[in-house]
């Protein structure tokens, strides 16, 4: 069983955390452990239909942001890394700077210090230097920062399609699979034209079976 840490900072995009949580709770080898912090609750209740409540029944186990004490701030309790999303810049300023007095920053701590990884979807535009360059500094203390730009190539209709499609890259990061998930298998008639592999005295050959 894997537990994979999830936490829902105040940033806007409050769906990314909390469509993880939905998503993963398919996965049966996934214990999800859940970190809301008291910013967070406002967001969900502007931006979606969700109870704070209500979001915390679909985590496996849930901490309190100022529980510093709580099981996933050690390094000796073993994840198999951690989601942030959305990730706000006070958030992403403490991931960078090791500022350990809360939770959320704790956890994400331990997991780099522990060589864990740790995606950081960072809800921010435009960005000033100031971002960047902590954004620069959390990456080489081991984070993967990957704002949650959407795909196109799968055609999106809807808004979940959109949210969906990055919260699978982002676990994809975390060696996690979504069932259900388009991926991008090339363009074009030469990426799907199956090959024959004709083996022969004189060698092994390969030709395209539409040439024959």
């Amino acid at each position: 069983m894997k537990r994979l840490i999830v936490a829902i900072t105040g940033a806007s995009g409050a769906i990314y955390g909390i469509r993880a949580l939905e998503l993963l709770r398919d996965v049966a080898d996934v214990e999800t452990h859940a970190i809301l912090t008291a910013s967070c609750m406002r967001t969900i209740v502007e931006e979606t239909d969700y109870k704070p409540d209500e979001v915390r029944e679909l985590a496996d186990r849930v901490y309190s942001p100022k529980d510093i004490g709580a099981a996933v701030s050690s390094g000796s309790f073993i994840t198999a890394g951690m989601l942030v999303a959305p990730c706000s810049i006070k958030t992403l300023s403490g991931i960078a700077n090791c500022y350990n007095d809360e939770l959320v920053v704790r956890a994400a701590d331990v997991c780099l210090k522990e060589r864990r990884r740790v995606v950081l979807l960072l809800r921010e535009t435009p960005l000033h230097a100031g971002h960047i360059e902590l954004m620069a500094q959390a990456t080489r203390n081991g984070a993967i920062v990957m704002p949650p730009v959407p795909a196109f190539y799968h055609r999106p209709v809807t808004i979940d399609d959109i949210v969906n499609q990055t919260l699978a890259r982002a676990v994809d990061l975390l060696d996690i699979s979504l069932p259900g998930i388009k991926r991008w298998e090339g363009t074009g008639r030469a990426a799907l034209r199956p090959r024959v592999i004709d083996r022969t005295q004189n060698g092994t050959s390969v030709k395209d079976s539409a040439q024959d």
